[in-house]
């Protein structure tokens, strides 16, 4: 074979091969993955970690369970502060943060890379340059969510919100960060298009300042107060109340559990009578 030939051949097998890992790899590794059975002892987890798990339709259960494998095969666990990591800590982190992409797209968290997990809350430090003085300050956090593709995540909480009737869910919140990230900005609205996304800017927006001004003239309100502080945290709660107590923000807020409602395309209200996909 004459080294042109040699050359040519050479360089279309680079070539496919390129083409083959930028563009097919992702997808043939995903469906190698899903083509293996999921562990009987990952379910256990599931049934006694992740109530909503229990309730979900048959098709809904093997979705969680599909995303959940996924979620496990491609996301890097870390224990910070000699937590160990295994596979309970694993499976329901996964099952929680897969409730957020049981009917959208897996690929939503295509840009989550690493989860850290310290054994309680943690200090963080945080320092302040005004331009004059810089200040160094102190804070105790239950989690955390950067558009780096990093979440944190505090054990204790993680197990607080696997109880039944839990009303706060830390992994909820930071994973719905992640999602106010896809379009390149937490700024509490999430990508959307067209009609959705002009909807979705009244009512949370309404519903926003509503909150603001309950807060503001010292009245209670049954939405987590924290909420308030900023549009990204408004979304982030809202998600915890639209898995934590979907009756209650259903009828406390129906305008904003119908916008939930449509961006994770669930209705979770109907899971005991009809498939809840929209």
């Amino acid at each position: 074979m004459s080294s042109p030939l040699v050359f040519a051949v050479t360089a279309v097998i680079i070539i496919a091969v390129a083409v083959f890992y930028l563009f097919f790899y992702r997808d043939w590794r995903r469906q190698r993955e899903l083509r293996r059975p999921f562990p009987e002892p990952w379910r256990k987890i599931l049934e006694t970690r992740v109530p909503l798990y229990t309730r979900l339709p048959a098709s809904l259960k093997l979705q969680l369970e599909q995303h959940v494998r996924l979620f496990v095969a491609e996301k890097n666990f870390y224990g910070c502060d000699g937590f160990a990591i295994n596979d309970e800590v694993r499976i329901t982190i996964a099952g929680h943060a897969c409730l957020l992409t049981l009917a959208r797209r897996w690929s939503d968290f295509d840009e989550v890379k690493s989860i850290l997990v310290y054994p309680d809350v943690y200090r963080v430090e945080e320092t302040e340059d005004d331009g004059i003085v810089v200040s160094v300050s102190h804070e105790v956090r239950a989690g955390e969510a950067s558009d780096f593709g990093r979440v944190v995540l505090s054990w204790t909480e993680c197990e607080a919100a696997s109880r039944p009737g839990s009303l706060h869910n830390v992994i909820l919140h930071e994973f719905a960060h992640q999602l106010d990230y896809l379009d390149g900005a937490a700024d509490g609205a999430p990508p959307l298009s067209g009609t959705q996304a002009r909807q979705w800017q009244q009512t949370m927006t309404d519903a926003y300042q509503h909150l603001r001004h309950s807060l503001s003239h010292h009245q209670h309100s049954w939405l987590d107060p924290y909420g308030a502080t900023e549009p990204a945290e408004f979304f982030a709660v809202l998600t915890e109340a639209f898995f934590q107590q979907p009756r209650h923000l259903a009828d406390e807020q129906p305008a904003v559990y119908a916008a939930l409602c449509g961006f994770y395309r669930i209705n979770l209200l109907e899971l005991d009578t009809a498939d809840a996909t929209l």
